[in-house]
């Protein structure tokens, strides 16, 4: 189905199953952008923080590394302001085995009804792709405060918890060059690989309207990054 390009601009009418055939319409829908950073200056620009990170930007790439006895993997984070609507673009490569995988977190550090405003993430290993809607699925408070204590999660809580969450085989090699791209419409997650589809999921808490963190995790070490870039879809939200 082809949606006439004055009405995807507006946002009033999309489905999300275009982006995958029609990708002129998908990078006008994502015109906006947010952010972009190829790393080659010596050091982080301003705008990046950080969490728990010994990350570096070096030879032109972010180097990810998670301190050693660190209790928290690796965070490098931009912040934006409030979206719905995203579209990520990272370069990545992974070593050596001590690359266990790496997340991509869109969060609202606004909300307060999960955990550290968490949202939806997507993992992604050497071999599978991993999508969650956090905000109504592990890091929802309830159950992460839960999972804490001594008699954990019940069998139907964790039940619950598997429709929050999609798992895509992949085969990744190691030293090469991977490109992802993530975009999310509403209340649903596209993931394409080297400009192929890997999948979709959808839950209700993706489609949280208010995203303002866009940050990368380093599980351990031996990740690189590059050509990172953040994008807003439809118009640009009224000002208050």
């Amino acid at each position: 189905m082809r949606f006439p390009l004055p009405l995807l601009l507006t946002g009033l009418c999309l489905a999300s199953a275009a982006f995958a055939r029609e990708p002129a319409e998908a990078a006008a829908y994502y015109g906006r952008t947010l952010f972009t950073d190829n790393f080659s200056g010596t050091a982080f620009g301003e705008r990046w923080g950080h969490y728990k990170s010994a990350s570096i930007v070096k030879d032109g790439v972010l180097v990810g590394i998670t301190p050693e006895n660190s209790d928290h993997s690796a965070v490098d984070h931009i912040r934006i302001e409030p979206e719905r609507d995203l579209e990520v673009s990272v370069k990545f490569r992974y070593l050596s085995d001590k690359a266990k995988s790496f997340n991509l977190w869109l969060d609202d550090k606004n909300y307060k009804g999960s955990h550290a405003g968490h949202i939806c993430s997507v993992t992604i290993s050497p071999a599978g792709v991993t999508v969650a809607d956090a905000k109504t699925g592990n890091f929802q408070n309830d159950i992460y405060e839960k999972k804490k204590t001594p008699e954990g999660l019940s069998a139907e809580q964790k039940a619950f918890l598997e429709t929050k969450t999609k798992r895509m085989p992949v085969t990744l090699s190691q030293q090469d060059w991977h490109t992802m791209l993530v975009r999310t419409w509403n209340d649903e997650v596209e993931v394409s690989l080297d400009g192929k589809a890997v999948g979709t999921f959808k839950s209700e808490g993706i489609g949280h309207d208010s995203k303002t963190l866009v940050s990368l995790t380093t599980n351990q070490l031996d990740v690189q990054y590059d050509d990172f870039s953040v994008k807003a879809g439809g118009p640009a939200p009224a000002k208050p």
